[in-house]
């Protein structure tokens, strides 16, 4: 009988089924404890109003009663993590702390901090593969180079995959939950109003429940996911973005699904389209690991030379961008769903981010830290690669001359105007012609449709075509430094 007592510290994996630290702790361990921590150091730069609080403390409620079915229970403590680790796993008097591996700067160092703590007082510090699939140097080119262009890193992930099957396989917790501690009294969450921050539903269904339920409803549109996926109208996305950020659904069991499905011949096109998506989250959280400068610089060195606009009239012009006041209505259409929702539809994540760095000349910088504060579903890895994308800053970017016309978008992509009627009920009553550029109808035929340019909605900020040539003008300096 093992007689060792292990600490589990959950993060961003917030379930108790297919979750590796917590697996590999009831196997190896004769007791079992289990601990979240509200991390002060993580906490301190977010408003009070933040609905992703929401949805980890319904998520933690969801993983404390999974826990206690299983015969264990979670402990949550408010406080810096790096000191309240080490002061926990000495209370408990644990051998060993298990935590799934996190790929984040700050997180790296955190860990490292904790890891010097518990090493000090004899208490083992053992990291596990969990958030992604394939990690840091898993996946590299013949040459034993990391890669920097997706589709070759694609084609290599696929096949070690398929050179390494059990990879996918699932941690079976249910097997070893004779191993956790036994509970401690009726569960103890601290109330979101206790540690500073407002109480209220969460943005989304929480939870492990929630996320096998959006799941489920995803794979009645897999299908036609590869056609879908581009019209924001058309809600067609699986919605499980915030769920693979906190860990509150495996994504092994994500991948294992999709192949299934795709051996069976039943997912179409587009479970293979949403298997590279998965895939992107590995090649991002990659390139954030082996170049932890993109946190703050260019992944492409010679676009720090560029030179971004500032000033008070770019102060005005990224206030209107933040706020949904720009007169491009698919833009503002997005930033409305951002603000409100915590949600934004990918391809629109890709108009709104052209358009904030080619259109108004503003650095990419500023508007992912709008995105971190605002998405449901931040992730640093993604959400930095994303943004490096559009800008053409980042790994396998679209080239810097190649500038999204944030009006045939528009037309392209919410051809109807649906999503942007949906978003911006003030343009409702503009046609499918009309409202895609308001500007460019009649004075009078507007005004019939109780639309008045700079007073019901706003006129353009900035004129495309004029931005686009002088986007042009600030990346040539990219070339005359690529020259030299």
């Amino acid at each position: 009988m093992k007689n060792n007592k292990t600490l589990v510290w959950f993060r961003r994996d917030l379930r108790a089924f297919d979750q590796a630290a917590l697996y590999q702790a009831l196997a190896t361990s004769g007791s079992v404890y289990c601990a979240f921590v509200y991390d002060t150091d993580i906490l301190a730069g977010l408003p009070r109003d933040d609905a992703r609080l929401r949805f980890i403390h319904a998520s933690l409620a969801s993983l404390d009663g999974e826990l206690r079915r299983l015969g264990g229970y979670l402990i949550v403590r408010h406080g810096r993590a790096v000191d309240a680790i080490p002061a926990l796993a000495e209370e408990l008097g644990v051998d060993a702390v298990y935590v799934n591996e996190d790929y984040e700067p700050d997180a790296i160092e955190r860990d490292a901090q904790v890891a010097e703590q518990l090493l000090s007082r004899g208490c083992g510090f053992l990291s596990h593969k969990d958030q992604v699939i394939f990690a840091k140097d898993e996946v590299l080119t013949q040459m034993g180079q990391p890669f920097s262009v997706f589709t070759p890193y694609k084609n290599a992930w696929l096949k070690r995959l398929a050179a390494m099957p059990d990879t996918l396989a699932a941690y079976p917790v249910d097997a070893c939950a004779h191993a956790f501690a036994a509970p401690q009294g009726p569960a103890r969450l601290p109330a979101l109003a206790e540690i500073g921050f407002e109480d209220g539903e969460p943005p989304l269904p929480a939870g492990m429940e929630g996320a096998e339920t959006m799941f489920e409803d995803f794979l009645e549109l897999l299908a036609d996911y590869g056609r879908a996926r581009d019209f924001p109208a058309e809600d067609a996305t699986s919605r499980l973005s915030a769920h693979l950020r906190f860990g509150t659904t495996s994504v092994r069991h994500l991948v294992r699904t999709a192949r299934q499905m795709i051996d069976a011949g039943r997912g179409g096109e587009g479970a293979a389209v949403w298997l590279s998506e998965l895939i992107w989250r590995d090649f991002y959280a990659m390139i954030l690991y082996r170049n932890p400068q993109v946190a703050t610089r260019s992944f492409k060195p010679a676009f720090d030379a560029v030179r971004w606009e500032d000033g008070p009239e770019a102060e005005a012009l990224f206030a209107a961008w933040c706020e949904g006041r720009t007169g491009y209505p698919l833009v503002d259409a997005a930033m409305a769903q951002l603000n409100r929702t915590g949600f934004m539809h990918n391809r629109l994540r890709m108009v709104t981010a052209s358009f904030l760095v080619k259109d108004l000349g503003i650095d990419w910088r500023r508007g992912e830290r709008y995105f971190a504060l605002k998405l449901n579903d931040y992730d640093m890895a993604s959400n930095n690669g994303g943004w490096q994308w559009a800008a053409s800053t980042g790994c396998d970017a679209q080239p810097w001359f190649r500038i999204f016309n944030p009006v045939t978008q528009s037309q392209k992509f919410d051809a109807r105007g649906d999503f942007i009627r949906r978003m911006l009920p003030e343009l409702r009553a503009l046609d499918a012609k009309e409202i895609h550029a308001p500007w460019l109808a009649a004075p009078d035929t507007l005004k019939a449709k109780g639309v008045v340019l700079g007073k019901t909605y706003p006129a353009p900020v900035v004129d495309h075509d004029a931005a686009r040539k002088r986007t042009l003008e600030r990346f040539g300096v990219v070339k005359k430094v690529a020259d030299e």
